[in-house]
């Protein structure tokens, strides 16, 4: 086994503690995968085993198809989902799913989060949207994905009656973008529920995006950190 996969291994392994941290998933449900650099493989969660004992030792390793090449246990039951995305998009390293309590009733609306917070300007770059419903097990939530977000500044997608999936350049920066889509469907839902959100100038979007994703921070450092 490689030094990197060990790194990814233990990567992501911690990494799906910031999900239960965040409240972002119950039970067993939800999952971190991250592409092995140079390869055309990925680290992900083993299927159906709590959070309590997930482990560096017990993340398993998949090639780009979603077959087993490191790992005792069969993998996440999104693993076609997410070897699709990496398949897809090349530039993506991390690859996240939640069912994350307010987001995912705007998933189970049908309705994309409109952009009305600063917030969610400089993160998302706009509304986050709404993928079209596929079944779990297969590629179709891969696909639906893929079709969602290529060209679009947002690294989250909402899957119809399903949840949330988050992409990002490294596993780090998708969960990230997991934790602050839940935080933006809540203020969202509450400002809904007091009455009409106010609009946001397309204009201002567009610079709260560049200014959050190129200046903000520390010099050499990525948003938000």
């Amino acid at each position: 086994m490689s030094e990197t996969v060990l790194r990814l291994r233990e990567q992501v392994a911690t990494l799906h503690s910031e999900l239960t941290r965040y409240g972002l998933v119950a039970w067993t449900a939800g999952n971190v995968s991250a592409r092995v650099p140079g390869e055309n493989l990925m680290v992900i969660k083993p299927s159906g085993v709590s959070y309590d004992d997930l482990s560096p030792a017990n993340m398993i390793v998949c090639d780009l198809n979603g077959t087993v090449v490191e790992g005792d246990l069969s993998p996440s039951s999104d693993t076609a989902a997410h070897a699709y995305v990496y398949r897809a998009m090349p530039e993506v390293g991390g690859v996240v799913h939640t069912h994350s309590t307010y987001a995912t009733a705007w998933a189970a609306r049908g309705e994309s989060i409109p952009c009305h917070l600063t917030a969610q300007a400089d993160e998302f770059g706009g509304e986050i949207p709404v993928g079209p419903f596929a079944l779990i097990g297969g590629d179709d939530i891969g696909k639906g994905i893929v079709a969602t977000l290529s060209g679009h500044r947002s690294p989250a997608v909402l899957m119809r009656n399903h949840g949330v999936f988050t992409i990002g350049k490294d596993a780090k920066a998708a969960v990230k973008a997991a934790v602050m889509c839940e935080d933006v469907a809540r203020t969202a839902h509450l400002a809904r529920a007091l009455g009409q959100p106010l609009p946001m100038a397309a204009a201002d979007v567009d610079a709260l995006y560049d200014r959050y994703q190129n200046v903000y921070g520390q010099s050499g450092k990525p948003a938000g950190s």
